[in-house]
């Protein structure tokens, strides 16, 4: 790496930093940091949903999925449509009506306190995996480039983003989201570039190679079978579905976002344009892949075997050795953009429901400086778990895979116990605690019957969120009108008995 590339890559992350900073201020309030005063324009907070989105996990790992294997991963991508109508034509106006920056207190008004921790805890363990993924993401690359040591780079990338997110707040997180938002997709672009123009034959070469691969179509959206047990299109798209709806739905990440927008109809297009915008940059990332792996084809010799085994590590050694002086540190500047913008969100995220949900029930009354305080404390507890986690995952081999894996798991189903909770029809909280159980039950089955070769049909990880959430609804609502029609037995039996007395 030469200088110019790390004076490139320190002035940015160093600048962001500053940036985020900038927002502290010594009135500001809790609402400030968690709702950045409601004050946001549309594009902005759209921007920041997009950035959510695109973290290190898409910036590297969708390449290296596409290098590995195919476009299998991006049918995910196609199914935002359908979670982001759903989120601007009902979820906005229910939460921002609602009040509570915690996307969480309706369920306890519904059921309970039992569910509001239930999906506050099942949140924040989605948000510790999710943090791991990225910083991992984030260290890699400088891995290479530079030769330094993974765990340092972990917790120095780490300890700069707290700070910025602990003093700044929502409000700096989200404009920080969408200046890297911009500076990621440019850095894209460049890169396919200059992957496209270094083709021996010119840029069709790219697509001749990836589709006429011996392992099969490189840009084969995967198989269209009926097979459950594998990534199939199939298996990828419902994924899809249920998670980016409970994404918009139940995710404290995105109903904080619908908060701090200025208007109804600027969180609205929020929730449209964010979504909207990941789906041509995700294929950016894979058609990145796929030009990876026409690249290497091309020029055999280039690519060492121990790089080709960790398909993660593919576009970070690109970087090194296939781009100019400049541009290199530009990329770096990208990935961190990527990975920053997301893990701020978790942190700042995090640390909210730590208060709404777990502080203030706890602490009856607590003053502004109280909560100020628990918020910024819980920044940094929850971005040191993160750097335990990230650490953890050193050994992971594709962490596209592991981070969706334990999304699905970490998630609970709670999307089942969300759409119990917004049924016109009124569902008994025992009922719902029994559908709950049997959700988390089928989660674990099908999260363990692989690994620890259980009985019965195996199921794709990836369907664990789809099969948890399916249970818990269902069993939710049928219990309920059992529960209901019992109910009303007894009580017509008990009237009669007392009428013929």
């Amino acid at each position: 790496m030469k200088t110019i590339d790390l004076i490139i890559f320190l002035a940015f992350t160093l600048g962001v930093v500053v940036f985020g900073c900038s927002f502290y201020k010594k009135g500001n309030t809790s609402s400030d940091f968690t709702q950045a005063g409601r004050s946001l324009p549309g594009w902005v907070v759209g921007m920041s949903i997009f950035a959510t989105y695109v973290s290190s996990i898409s910036y590297i790992g969708y390449p290296g999925k596409a290098f590995a294997s195919n476009w299998n991963a991006f049918v995910f991508s196609l199914s935002i449509p359908v979670a982001s109508y759903f989120a601007a034509r009902y979820f906005v106006p229910f939460y921002r009506k609602g009040g509570s920056v915690s996307a969480y207190t309706f369920l306890e008004k519904k059921f309970g306190r039992w569910a509001r921790l239930y999906a506050s805890a099942c949140y924040l363990l989605t948000q510790f995996a999710r943090m791991g993924s990225i910083l991992y993401l984030l260290a890699v690359p400088m891995h290479i480039l530079m030769g330094w040591n993974l765990h340092v780079v972990i917790i120095t990338t780490s300890l700069a983003i707290i700070v910025y997110s602990m003093l700044g707040g929502l409000k700096a997180v989200i404009w920080a989201d969408a200046i890297q938002g911009l500076i990621l997709i440019g850095g894209a672009i460049l890169c396919l570039l200059i992957l496209c123009f270094s083709m021996p034959e010119g840029p069709a070469q790219v697509f001749d190679l990836a589709i006429h691969s011996p392992e099969g179509n490189k840009f084969s959206l995967g198989a269209f079978t009926s097979d459950l047990t594998t990534s199939t299109f199939w298996v990828c798209l419902i994924y899809g579905i249920f998670i980016n709806l409970q994404n918009y739905g139940i995710d404290q990440n995105y109903v904080q976002r619908y908060h701090a927008a200025k208007t109804d109809r600027d969180a609205r297009f929020s929730a449209l344009f964010g979504g909207y915008l990941f789906i041509p940059v995700s294929a950016l990332f894979f058609l990145i892949g796929s030009a990876l792996y026409s690249y290497y084809t091309a020029h055999p010799g280039l690519l060492p075997a121990d790089i080709a085994a960790k398909p993660d590590y593919v576009f970070p050694f690109f970087i090194v050795h296939g781009l100019p002086m400049g541009l290199r540190g530009l990329l770096i500047a990208s990935i961190f953009a990527a990975g920053m913008s997301t893990v701020s969100t978790s942190v700042t995220s995090a640390a909210t429901i730590i208060l709404t949900d777990y502080y203030k029930p706890l602490v009856k009354k607590s003053s502004e400086r109280q909560d100020l305080f628990v918020l910024r404390l819980s920044s940094c507890l929850v971005g040191i778990i993160g750097i335990a986690i990230a650490i953890a995952m050193l050994s992971v081999e594709s962490i596209i895979d592991a981070w969706w894996k334990l999304s699905s798991i970490f998630s609970g189903g709670m999307l089942g116990l969300f759409l119990l909770g917004i049924l016109p029809r009124r569902i008994g909280k025992i009922p719902a605690l029994l559908g709950c159980i049997c959700g988390i039950a089928v989660i674990a089955w099908i999260s363990l019957a692989a690994t620890i070769d259980l009985p019965g049909l195996h199921l794709h990880e990836y369907l664990a969120i789809v099969v948890g959430t399916t249970t818990i609804f269902v069993v939710g609502f049928l219990l309920s009108y059992l529960w209901k029609k019992s109910t009303s037995s007894i009580s017509s039996h008990q009237r009669k008995k007392h009428e013929n007395r």
